[in-house]
């Protein structure tokens, strides 16, 4: 794949802080919550001595600013002035700072730059009220990514669930806060009136207003504002202007300034203008010490851009070589065979280029003919082209050209000379440039997240957000590369396993992945549609046994509804087929399928060892809430049921007990490693990778971080067990004698110099490992 290249070196005051200057923050760690009316600042205070005994550093709290009454995550913004009063209000943030800080534990907000609600009540958005009542005079007009010309003067509102009956009309005089003001009403939805327009007859009414009420069909094919992917509810917000900026940071600003907040996470910075020039407005604004990182999806070949002031990414790239590394390409690579035999669906590669096809011309058309209208007509076709062969999420202001691949592929459909005015028109008309990117990082989340991924399902576990399903494993060699790449220029990003956003979870996906080990494990597909009988097996085997059978019916039936509606086989979310949808449950297995013998230490060995992982290599690692023990969880609402804390078993751990079962090995696992990270960061410095010597090398992945700690993870266990398990493989340790880290349970009272015989180390009982370097404060 060609990119287009970057150049230049990360800032070192964001990224390698410089000896002679004070270390910006670097969380040890971070634990994510994620806040609602049933789970506000209060009950996050209840917890916080859990959590600070766990090991976190940092509560990362998903957005904690106005938002639309009842919403369930927070990205609906609705004021940026004000801390949500449903979570408790600033005064509930403050005093729950004020309680992480008496636990040695500080804030992370995720923040919402990209865009606000279209709520309903739209009064609730006072500057959309306002350029809804004012036009594009209001001084708020310059918030939005507002076409007016498009709309034929008017904003187009696609909030109704019917098309407009005039009878349905209404106006009214209400009191606003600054006087009398008359309104319209459809329904049980109200909007502004234009001054002097309430005498009017409906006809006349509604075409003096500045908006348009519509059905919402109508925003595929007539919006005129920029939306968040195609949510038409998420209006556009203009942050490339700095009064907006200044207004939309306010709050959060004086948040940091204050000490509340000691780090940032941006949501989808790829939506905005100018990335890069937001987050240095940002930086100016926030100093150098507070920890800031993106939500930016990277491609396997491509790296964050190293001009960008900030510590790094929030993790998705770590989380794809992570979960590569431990699956089996030759097993991935027959399951990928076998799934387009048994249910024809072509290659990866053409199943994306469908989808982005699909996408943009049916769900993206309103922002493709906006860019087609800019492009002018004999540029159409090209800018299609252009946007569908992309191969990143988007291309940014100030990059040499677009991306060489696409341009070739773009001009084999629609001829060189209408992609090289494209090309020029990106290289010369920022504007333009501008919304070919937004709209090319949208294109990618609808066509890949959303769709293509639910249409390939030969391994789901690969089917996850920064994932590669065409490619989805990765060599020890690349794994260390990446590592090694991360510990010398990105060493602040982040890391993350399971997310508000994953597809599954980190553990559902580690049963999966373990299918790559054993493909024969996998049944044929049974039923009529042998695509959904795919996905339907695979999700059961990855949520096996978990939870009340009830239950777990109701959330895999609610998993394969929204499967079978984003992959718009035969059923969508705006054309529902109610007959189709109705065999969906058909498709599930009778009980839940659970591994056994060699794939079911295999589905442990994924788990335990992307665990170690995830907290040992270069970055902040971050666990989301409750998956410190094993957690099994769907795509959302799934993953966003309250948190549970296994408080009890934490206490009986530190009490002396033994790990019982998977889920509490893996608890003893993530609090050693968060209490370590915790209490000796320096050893978290660093990366050398560590290769293994003898027959079964290759299922050993070992480094070291610093010059005081070494990790070991099994990989491919399946294989292994068959080849006759380690035999003389041994492990070169660094200088110096080393002893095992407890971490599943008592670790022998040996240590290690030299060569390591892995089979000492590792095996049924403890397939990861850890090892301290012993020194005379460690004796």
């Amino acid at each position: 794949m060609s990119l287009p290249p970057r150049t230049g070196r990360p800032s070192p005051e964001f990224n390698r802080p410089e000896p002679d200057g004070p270390p910006a923050v670097t969380p040890a760690s971070t634990y994510r919550l994620q806040l609602h009316p049933e789970f506000t600042f209060g009950h996050v205070r209840a917890a916080v001595p859990y959590l600070a005994s766990l090991g976190a550093s940092h509560l990362h709290l998903s957005p904690v600013l106005e938002a639309v009454p009842g919403s369930s995550h927070g990205y609906d913004v609705t004021d940026h002035t004000r801390v949500r009063v449903e979570l408790g209000g600033e005064d509930g943030l403050r005093a729950l700072a004020a309680e992480a800080r008496a636990h040695g534990l500080a804030l992370v907000l995720d923040i919402v730059p990209n865009h606000m609600a279209l709520p309903a009540p739209l009064r609730l958005n006072r500057p959309l009220w306002e350029v809804a009542r004012e036009g594009p005079g209001s001084p708020y007009a310059r918030w939005f990514d507002i076409d007016w010309e498009a709309g034929g003067g008017q904003l187009l509102l696609p909030v109704l669930a019917e098309p407009l009956d005039p009878g349905e009309i209404e106006t009214a005089i209400e009191a606003d806060g600054r006087g009398e003001r008359a309104v319209l009403r459809i329904g049980e939805l109200e909007f502004p009136l234009r001054e002097g327009t309430a005498h009017l007859e409906p006809a006349a009414l509604l075409a003096a207003q500045w908006y348009r009420p519509a059905c919402w069909r109508e925003a595929r094919t007539g919006l005129n504002y920029r939306r968040f992917f195609t949510i038409s509810e998420l209006i556009g917000v203009r942050v490339e202007d700095p009064e907006v900026f200044g207004v939309t940071h306010a709050k959060v600003l004086e948040l940091v300034r204050d000490g509340v907040v000691e780090g940032l996470r941006i949501d989808h910075v790829d939506g905005l203008a100018d990335p890069e020039g937001y987050l240095r407005r940002l930086r100016d604004a926030v100093g150098r010490d507070c920890w800031v990182v993106v939500e930016k999806i990277l491609a396997r070949e491509e790296r964050l851009a190293p001009a960008w002031p900030v510590a790094g990414t929030t993790g998705y790239d770590a989380l794809y070589r992570v979960d590569g590394v431990l699956t089996d390409p030759a097993g991935a690579a027959r399951l990928d065979a076998r799934f387009r035999e048994e249910t024809g669906q072509p290659r990866w590669e053409r199943t994306a280029a469908a989808a982005a096809r699909e996408v943009l011309t049916g769900d993206l058309a309103a922002e493709l003919a906006t860019l087609e209208r800019l492009a002018g007509p004999e540029h159409a076709s090209a800018v299609r082209e252009l946007l569908i062969a992309y191969p990143v999420y988007r291309p940014y202001p100030g990059d040499p050209h677009p991306a060489p691949e696409a341009l070739e592929r773009a001009a084999a459909e629609a001829g060189a000379a209408p992609v090289g005015g494209v090309r020029e028109l990106l290289l010369r008309d920022p504007a333009f440039a501008a919304r070919f990117a937004q709209t090319s990082a949208a294109l990618r989340a609808k066509s890949l997240e959303d769709r293509a991924f639910y249409r390939y399902a030969p391994l789901l576990s690969a089917t996850e957000v920064g994932g590669d399903p065409g490619a989805p494993a990765v060599t020890v060699a690349e794994f260390h590369a990446y590592c090694a790449e991360r510990a010398r220029w990105w060493p602040r990003s982040g890391t993350v396993l399971t997310t508000h956003d994953t597809k599954r979870s980190a553990d559902v996906r580690a049963r999966i992945s373990a299918l790559s080990q054993d493909p024969q494990a996998v049944p044929a597909p049974a039923g009529a549609d042998p695509q959904l009988a795919w996905v339907a097996w695979q999700t059961a085997f990855g949520l096996g046994a978990d939870g009340a059978a009830a239950e777990r019916s109701d959330r895999l039936a609610q998993a394969l509804l929204k499967a079978v509606r984003e992959a718009a086989l035969h059923t969508t979310w705006t054309e529902q087929d109610p007959a189709y949808e109705a065999t969906v449950p058909e498709h599930l297995p009778k009980s839940a399928p659970e591994p056994a013998g060699a794939l079911a230490a295999a589905a442990r060995a994924n788990l335990l060892g992307a665990a170690l992982l995830h907290l040992a290599v270069p970055g902040v690692p971050e666990v989301y809430q409750g998956s410190e023990t094993e957690y099994r969880a769907l795509v959302d609402p799934d993953n966003r049921r309250p948190a549970v804390f296994p408080r009890e078993a934490l206490a009986r751990l530190d009490a002396g007990a033994a790990p019982a079962g998977t889920a509490e090995e893996k608890l003893a696992l993530t609090a050693a490693l968060l209490r370590l990270r915790r209490s000796e960061p320096e050893l978290f410095a660093g990366y050398e990778a560590l290769p293994a010597r003898g027959p079964a090398a290759e299922h050993c992945v070992a480094f070291a971080r610093s010059a005081g700690l070494v990790a070991v993870v099994t990989r491919l266990s399946h294989g292994l067990a068959g080849a006759g398990g380690w035999r003389d493989t041994a492990l070169p340790l660094p200088p110096g004698r080393w002893r095992p880290l407890p971490l599943l349970g008592a670790a022998p009272a040996v240590s290690y110099t030299g060569e390591l015989p892995l089979a000492e180390l590792l095996g049924d009982a403890s397939p990861v490992a850890v090892l301290l370097r012993e020194a005379p404060d460690r004796t």
